[in-house]
């Protein structure tokens, strides 16, 4: 028997493009992923968030059937165009009004929300004057932080300033598979520290304004970055990747300085830090979030970027062509209290993207997607009994939704959703996860 304590956090994540729907209603600006969405080329099949999962309109039904889950947290991310229209400036309370609903309305059923409060969606208005390449956008985050802060703070414990910046860099900023679809490596560079400052200015700011009880972090994506064999150069351009995606972003935050190896590879491209910036992305937080999926096994190759490619191992692998590699999960928080300390953990995303099969009885048996989920929790518990302070977990995600460039192709919802009539059905892996909560194991 795996028994998880009764104070663990039992949830899963959403992000509000991927589910809301009505991006520009009641008065919201538009966001970079909009108008990526919105730009021919750039999303599988034409798709858009524009419906999404209806999440704007649906949000009591949706809050009912977390509960009915068990969950007793919830992680989602405000749309900073939905408070700020044009990302800085005059405040759409329609906007705030409606996570202001959606917040109370989750703790009067036992849920604990946390707020993300930039998962990738920054107003398109801002985009024009830079976007993240442009430093002033560290201020914008801070001014759009302050106004969640003084609407929610009063009732929200956990607090999250970004999901994932590094995809932010890497995929939105180097090779433009994600908004705003620039390629561009110094724009990336810039973008990617100034992430950085915008989250520790925030988190300034949530010292000045929060209650003591409350808590803010930082949510990255990690996983093992493997050599494929025992050749010296596998072992180099492994290495590289492992500072590239696990410690570009957290060194600056635990350590004050970025890895040497990176600066060194950047080169004229390194981050264009600038006198004390190090000392205050250096903030204390009080949590970090975990997004593990899989892992990375890497070979030398001089004709690819970062002098490396991803070798395919033989094994399960999801829709997203990722393989099933749970360990990954056990080795990235051992190495994460291993080098940065005991921070308090959370596993803020994990998941996996498995076809659906829908029996003649409307039943979802998504056994891929179960066993997935038993696998990683056996290993975050194994962790957790070797001392790793992991506090929560979050699946990826309550339902199926807006896969950002996969369109709606790719379902990881533990609630399966008709994208044609927007019904939600719980599938087998939701009713075991409901078990799970409900027993705090398995």
């Amino acid at each position: 028997m795996i028994r998880f304590p009764d104070s663990f956090l039992w949830g899963a994540a959403t992000a509000s493009y991927q589910i809301e729907g009505s991006p520009t209603a009641d008065g919201a600006g538009a966001s970079v992923w909009h108008r990526f969405a919105h730009t021919p080329g750039t999303i599988q099949r034409a798709e858009t968030g524009d419906t999404a999962c209806d999440h704007y309109r649906r949000w009591r039904d949706d809050v009912a059937m977390m509960k009915s889950l068990g969950f007793n947290a919830y992680r989602f991310s405000t749309a900073w165009g939905r408070v700020l229209p044009e990302g800085t400036g005059t405040i759409n309370e329609k906007g705030v009004d409606f996570y202001r609903q959606l917040v109370d309305a989750l703790l009067e059923n036992g849920i604990e929300p946390m707020i993300t409060l930039f998962h990738w969606d920054l107003p398109a208005a801002l985009q024009d004057r830079g976007g993240w390449a442009n430093r002033e956008s560290a201020d914008w985050f801070t001014e759009y932080a302050e106004v969640m802060f003084r609407a929610l703070g009063d009732r929200v414990k956990w607090w999250v300033t970004h999901n994932e910046p590094w995809v932010v860099m890497m995929l939105g900023h180097i090779t433009g598979e994600h908004a705003p679809g620039i390629r561009d490596i110094g724009a990336a560079s810039r973008a990617g520290h100034h992430l950085l400052l915008g989250h520790a200015q925030a988190v300034q700011a949530f010292r000045a304004h929060q209650p003591a009880h409350a808590q803010i972090g930082l949510v990255t994506n990690l996983g093992p970055q493997q050599p494929a064999s025992d050749n010296p150069m596998d072992q180099m351009a492994a290495e590289l990747w492992h500072n590239f995606i696990n410690r570009l972003f957290l060194d600056p935050v635990f350590k004050g300085s970025y890895p040497q190896i990176m600066l060194d590879f950047l080169g004229e491209f390194a981050p264009p830090v600038q006198a004390g910036d190090l000392e205050r992305i250096q903030q204390p937080i009080d949590f970090l979030g975990v997004n593990y999926y899989t892992r990375n096994v890497v070979a030398y190759d001089p004709d690819s970027s970062l002098n490396s490619r991803s070798v395919l191992q033989e094994a399960q692998h999801t829709e997203m062509g990722w393989e099933v590699y749970p360990e990954g999960l056990y080795q990235i928080l051992k190495w994460v209290q291993a080098t940065y300390g005991d921070i308090p953990l959370y596993i803020t995303e994990n998941g996996a993207a498995f076809a659906d099969q829908v029996n003649e009885q409307g039943e979802i048996e998504d056994r891929d997607r179960l066993e997935y989920l038993k696998s990683h929790f056996s290993v975050a518990y194994r962790a957790m009994q070797e001392g790793v302070p992991l506090k929560g977990y979050f699946a990826w995600s309550l339902m199926d939704n807006f896969e950002w460039a996969f369109g709606y192709s790719k379902r990881f919802g533990m609630v399966h959703v008709d994208f044609a009539t927007l019904k939600r059905t719980v599938k087998a892996s939701g009713h075991w996860y409901s078990q799970v909560i409900q027993n705090h194991g398995f």
